[in-house]
């Protein structure tokens, strides 16, 4: 599989990209990479790079989007940080994707028995972690089952994916409201802005 090209990424629209995601995840659970020959595309890429997509997802080892997706050098715009939300540089970052770059797709990715959601729940206060945490807890606040406070904390699983889904919610609402370009691209159907949560027990992206 070729890098991606000025030519190919002209062609892509919003619901394209999102195609290719989802079928790259399938390719990623089944097993089934891509025939890529990274060196090649290294080569390819060298004068310029035309990715489809800009993908935030959390630091988590196991949710490298590149993998997950199964794409290939040049393809995506990868922006991580725990707990996958957004702040003034990752607006920035994301609005040179789309609107200097070309990505056709912003997609909000968050994953199961996230640590950082985990320390949200459990109000961890850690150095440079509890700036980090306190922008997270929101999404612990919106998330109102169970009530029981003796449930609402990291072990109860259920309850961490959930904070994790609002989370994401969130994520885009902030998107939409702090970035007045990316606002008006997604209006005028230039990019599409979506969110998905990654199970990983099983390697599943699940788009919503």
């Amino acid at each position: 599989m070729k890098a991606h090209t000025r030519e190919t990424q002209a062609t892509m629209t919003p619901e394209k990209a999102l195609q290719f995601l989802k079928e790259g995840n399938q390719r990623f659970q089944n097993n089934l990479k891509a025939n890529r020959n990274l060196l090649e595309q290294v080569n390819d890429t060298s004068d310029g790079q035309f990715p489809f997509a800009t993908i935030l997802s959390c630091i988590d080892s196991r949710v490298s989007a590149e993998l997950v997706f199964d794409q290939g050098l040049g393809d995506i715009f990868s922006v991580r940080i725990a707990g996958n939300f957004v702040n003034e540089d990752i607006l920035g970052s994301m609005e040179f994707g789309c609107k200097l770059a070309g990505t056709k797709l912003v997609v909000v990715l968050g994953h199961t028995s996230c640590g950082a959601i985990k320390g949200a729940c459990d109000h961890v206060r850690l150095g440079n972690l509890t700036a980090l945490i306190n922008k997270i807890e929101p999404a612990v606040a919106a998330v109102k089952e169970p009530k029981d406070e003796s449930l609402r904390n990291s072990q109860n699983l259920e309850f961490v994916d959930a904070v994790s889904t609002k989370n994401v919610e969130i994520t885009i609402e902030n998107i939409r409201e702090r970035s007045r370009i990316l606002a008006e691209m997604e209006k005028y159907g230039e990019i599409l802005i979506v969110g998905a949560m990654y199970d990983i027990s099983n390697g599943e992206v699940t788009f919503y």
